[in-house]
């Protein structure tokens, strides 16, 4: 079996991956602003607002190891991921669309299953696109530290999803841009997907890859042989787990990301119904602020900060040090949302960055170290089926933050049309001290994660060692 890899990759095919990133963000960061509307303009209950994010992620999460298999064991002239990055963006673009084309005449019912239905062909194209996308993360490097560089760049501008988003609640709750927030989301859903649609297809043209088709360790991809391949599948999701440090980061993950997702569409409830007294127009720009200079730190202090310091003390250490960060800034929402005094939670941001910012960018380096580890333990190289199961607990844990999500607006009795101080105390409550209880459960799962460099390194000579081995007995 033939490996290609390289220690050092090109800044060129950096800024590529990463401009992959960027629609990989982007499509999700409008989403969260979009969804507000279908409750603030469109009459959704919170519950169906919840399953609105359970179901078609909790889809997501069941086709991507699906994905990643197929992606893994693909035999073409193209590799095994570029034409399934290609055809995944293209899906995306046109379900992103007709997925926002509701109309508030329309009953809420009907919007529903509308909604619900197109947003599962554009959770299918997010799994076509992503799935391999990421594996294609994995694979451009085998060294320690240019793997932290690559994601470090791709996390840098995938970032910038997060400073653009939060601006389309401006846009959109402003009567100088649209007469009301559904004809907005219906015209801000091409802006959104065409550019998405493009910077998502980037990486499957300009990065490299290698022909698979002299590929005979495969396992064909084909009806015949449909059974064992979905066995196939199931068997290296239990293998993937237990990897203990791989299970290690995707239960970190978990706790981390989606507690964050659980209160994050929160934020714009909070603003304008405890800051502003429910007045939106009051509220201005303030809730794009707050997604805008927290997506800002995080670009430029929080990623390369993470990045610098992971290569001086490693990537557990420096881990645990950002989400310690994170917790501070937790804790100051709870005294820094005071209402008219909108300028205060902007302290804050700093420390609250840390908790997301610091994440992914060490996340997936330390993925790809467990893809080492896996191809040492097992034979091989499974870039795909790792993703997508590492990609699997995040987009699972995401459908079950956005049923919660719901269940605690049920639970606290908010009502856009009827807010109780009561309401919005429990909102602020689950917002500060949810995210609070992740972050410090990722902290006791990653603290005994043992893959350093010295150990990273020996696992890859012995790689080097083993494949040379077998290329000189196939030769």
């Amino acid at each position: 079996m033939t490996h290609h890899s390289e220690s050092s990759v090109p800044l060129g095919q950096k800024i590529a991956f990463g401009l992959g990133m960027l629609a990989n963000q982007m499509f999700p960061a409008a989403l969260g602003v979009f969804l507000v509307v279908l409750v603030q303009d469109l009459g959704f209950p919170p519950l169906a607002w919840g399953l609105i994010f359970f179901a078609p992620r909790a889809f997501d999460a069941i086709t991507d190891p699906i994905m990643g298999f197929i992606s893994d064991n693909t035999r073409s002239r193209w590799g095994r991921r570029r034409q399934y990055v290609f055809a995944g963006g293209l899906i995306l673009g046109i379900s992103y669309i007709a997925m926002w084309q509701l109309y508030r005449e329309n009953s809420w019912e009907y919007n529903f299953v509308y909604f619900l239905i197109c947003s599962l062909f554009f959770y299918l194209g997010l799994t076509i696109f992503s799935v391999p996308y990421v594996a294609m993360g994995y694979e451009m490097s085998d060294d320690f530290h240019e793997r932290t560089s690559i994601m470090a760049v791709s996390q840098f501008i995938g970032q910038w999803a997060w400073v653009i988003a939060p601006w389309f609640w401006v846009i959109l709750y402003d009567p100088e841009w649209f007469p009301n927030a559904d004809t907005g989301v219906r015209t801000l859903s091409i802006w959104v997907a065409i550019p998405c649609s493009l910077l998502a297809i980037t990486p499957a043209i300009f990065i490299r890859s290698k022909s698979t088709l002299d590929r005979d360790d495969f396992t064909p991809i084909n009806a015949s042989s449909v059974g064992r391949s979905l066995g196939e599948i199931w068997t290296s999701t239990l293998q993937a787990f237990a990897i203990p440090q791989f299970r290690r980061l995707a239960i970190a993950t978990f706790l981390v990301f989606n507690s964050f997702n659980i209160i994050a569409a929160f934020t714009f409830f909070i603003i304008v119904h405890y800051l502003f007294n429910g007045k939106t127009e009051l509220a201005g720009n303030w809730p794009a602020l707050h997604g805008c200079v927290g997506a800002l730190l995080t670009t430029f202090l929080v990623i390369p900060l993470v990045a610098q310091l992971s290569k001086r003390i490693g990537k557990k250490q420096t881990f645990i040090i950002s989400q310690s960060i994170s917790i501070i800034g937790y804790i100051l929402f709870w005294f820094l949302f005071v209402p008219g005094k909108p300028q205060l939670f902007l302290l804050a941001l700093p420390f609250h960055s840390f908790g997301i910012g610091g994440l992914f960018t060490l996340m997936m380096s330390m993925t790809a170290d467990v893809c080492d580890v896996d191809e040492y333990q097992s034979g091989k190289r499974r870039e795909g089926i790792l993703g997508a199961v590492y990609w699997w607990m995040v987009k699972f844990g995401h459908a079950f933050a956005g049923l919660l999500g719901g269940c605690i607006l049920w639970f606290v009795g908010f009502d856009p049309n009827a807010v109780t101080e009561s309401s919005l105390d429990g909102l602020r409550f689950f917002y500060s001290f949810l995210p609070i209880a992740g972050v410090l459960g990722a902290i006791l799962v990653m603290w005994n994660y043992d893959i350093t460099e010295a150990k990273a390194a020996e696992i890859r000579e012995k790689l080097q060692v083993r494949r040379a081995e077998q290329e000189q007995a196939t030769a």
